[in-house]
């Protein structure tokens, strides 16, 4: 009656020895670390790791090992891992390494790396990555600036709505962006009703087509559509969230979180960052570049001091601030560039970015370049940065842009795909510029509306409360049931430390990122994990009042319990899966830790202490049983 077949026991045994393993690296705590890999077409050998290590040596920065890893698949993807005691000593070598090295071939990138053994590695057991709240970071709610993105696409469609009717051959008298709107003048009414027809095909049911008559012509109204607009802001935070990921990875950070919240903001979590003021620069700045063609026909000087320039001509100033004209018509721009690393200019040993272009970058610049030969061409840094002011009485946040022309160079011979600017202030910032345009172009500014920072040791001071919790309930339940339930009670006891070891190798399997919230569903699941057993064990201790035997008491208690059991486990499995469904962050961490506690305690409550208490009392004739 209460005997197990040998392929029962043999799963129990199969599942507890595999959770034991997956759940054993936990016990080893991560190093501080660098990581050195390729940006480049130079492999990382170990010539590259003895530079690393004689770097080091010669500033008596002291490391605990330094090892190449190597993948069989991919030789690029070899990378020096350098281990430190402690973060300062990793944030002192990060400097050395990085001034060793050229940013151009390689990349070096703060980490946190396991200390897992070799044979656990070699079945894949790997630590669970530990949240925000746990490991220290910093956390940043972002907001996309919006009107940036409508404007944005409004010149975009009028510069295309210009070229159009230049192409055509179409006379206009003005073109101009307005809020939502395009008003372009014409100054008669047949090249408007030309000009209507061009930009409708343009515009192609993205805007709404009027006209008006005043005293300077006949002006084209286009008015951005409200679904265009709604697209234009869906497609602004989906690419920032893009960049931003892009830019994250430039950072080498584990396991960070970028998501959407709302319509306008996102969420962006550093957990173990350290260096937080780059973190802040990198994510929140808006630099990009653009390329024009320099306007020699016209004086610089002359259009300062008159504070206007010609038509079709824009003034800047340069790095110097000497006044510069460049063309109205941008040759690239930041969008079309798809790698980007920082050096220096060999002819003058000044810091530089090289730039490589995509497919229609690359075939515009060599057009450019092969009818400009001799001409000059400038390259304009644009930078957006916002602050809070208060206008009357309201904190406003006022957008300023700056834009200068960081290079004027003479085109000496036609190129495309790569090449290389000068004329940056210093090597930091040739660096950050190329990360930005690496992680790609936000398509809007944001800015920083919420920022919240979790040092290492609040972290730690989390981790070690919410391993006090676990322990304390659980070591409280472990007497209540070895006083109440007495053998049973100890069986129990068995099931819930399994069920805890089964929770932590199912949370590092998935790799999933365990947050205090986290923890808190691991608690809850503590206490959860014996009510099966208290059910089975209260309906046991029924059946013998009733008179019935020990063994038909103990078959009779597991076999009517179970749908009560089921049903209560499966109605908060539910209200899990619900939270893990529409919840964020912290939520999701939670309804995990409850949805897995749910389901291993159900193994190890019904399955797990069955299959002991068949093994005590199963095999033998008993008239008394410990309850």
């Amino acid at each position: 009656m209460n005997r197990y077949p040998l392929w029962k026991y043999v799963i129990i045994g199969l599942v507890a020895l595999a959770s034991l393993l997956y759940a054993a690296p936990i016990l080893y705590p991560s190093d501080h670390a660098i990581k050195l890999s390729s940006a480049g077409s130079t492999l990382v050998t170990e010539q590259i790791l003895e530079e690393a290590k004689q770097a080091l040596d010669t500033n008596k920065v002291s490391f605990k090992s330094i090892v190449l890893h190597e993948n069989e698949k991919d030789d690029k993807k070899t990378k020096v891992l350098i281990r430190f005691t402690d973060s300062d000593t990793q944030l002192q070598a990060i400097k050395i390494i990085r001034k060793a090295f050229d940013e151009e071939e390689f990349t070096a990138s703060l980490n946190l790396a396991p200390t897992t053994p070799a044979w656990l590695r070699a079945i894949n057991a790997k630590p669970m990555y530990m949240g925000l709240d746990l490991r220290g970071g910093v956390h940043f709610l972002m907001e996309v600036d919006m009107p940036s993105a409508i404007k944005k696409a409004l010149n975009n469609y009028k510069d295309s709505f210009r070229s159009g009717l230049i192409k055509k051959e179409i006379k206009y008298a003005g073109i101009v962006a307005k809020e939502n709107r395009v008003e372009i003048i014409f100054k008669n009414q047949q090249d408007f009703t030309i000009g209507r027809d061009i930009v409708a095909k343009i515009a192609d049911g993205d805007f709404e087509l009027s006209s008006t008559t005043t005293d300077r012509g006949v002006i084209l109204i286009a008015t951005m559509k409200q679904k265009t607009i709604a697209t234009t802001k869906t497609f602004a935070l989906k690419q920032n969230i893009t960049t931003l990921r892009n830019r994250v990875n430039e950072l080498g950070v584990s396991e960070p979180t970028i998501q959407q919240q709302g319509v306008k903001h996102i969420v962006v979590q550093l957990p173990g960052i350290q260096d937080i003021a780059r973190a802040k620069n990198i994510l929140g700045a808006t630099a990009t570049l653009e390329f024009h063609k320099v306007d020699t026909e016209h004086s610089a000087f002359d259009a300062k001091q008159s504070g206007r320039a010609p038509k079709s001509a824009r003034l800047y100033k340069a790095s110097d601030g000497s006044p510069v004209l460049l063309h109205r018509r941008t040759i690239i721009a930041g969008e079309h560039i798809t790698g980007a690393s920082a050096g220096f200019d060999s002819q003058n040993n000044t810091p530089s970015v090289n730039l490589k272009l995509n497919g229609i970058g690359a075939k515009r610049m060599l057009a450019f370049t092969s009818q400009n030969v001799g001409e000059p061409m400038g390259v304009v840094f644009i930078e957006t940065k916002s602050k809070m002011v208060m206008v009357d009485g309201v904190k406003t946040r006022l957008n300023s842009t700056k834009k200068k022309v960081i290079n004027q160079a003479t085109i000496r011979e036609p190129f495309g795909s790569s090449f290389q600017i000068t004329g940056l202030d210093s090597s930091d910032e040739a660096h950050d510029l190329a990360v930005f345009l690496r992680a790609g172009t936000l398509a809007a500014p944001v800015y920083i509306v919420e920022e919240r920072t979790v040092g290492p040791s609040l972290g730690q001071a989390n981790i070690d409360a919410g391993f006090k919790s676990v322990v304390l309930g659980f070591v409280l339940v472990l007497i209540f049931m070895a006083v109440y339930y007495k053998v049973f009670g100890l069986v129990a006891n068995i099931a819930l430390a399994l069920n805890l070891v089964v929770i932590i190798a199912v949370l590092s399997l998935m790799q999933a990122v365990l947050t205090l919230p986290g923890i808190a569903g691991i608690v809850l699941t503590v206490g959860m994990a014996v009510d099966a057993n208290v059910l089975i064990y209260e309906r046991i201790k029924e059946e013998l009042r009733n008179g019935i035997s020990p063994q038909s008491a103990i078959n009779a208690g597991y076999e009517k319990a179970l749908s009560t059991i089921a049903d209560a486990n499966i109605t908060t499995l539910i209200a899990a899966t619900v939270l893990f469904t529409f919840g964020t962050g912290p939520i999701k961490g939670f309804a995990i830790t409850l949805a897995i506690g749910i389901l291993s305690s159900m193994f190890t409550a019904i399955m797990g202490t069955r299959a002991v208490i068949n093994l005590i009392y199963g095999r033998r004739k008993v008239t008394k049983i410990a309850i």
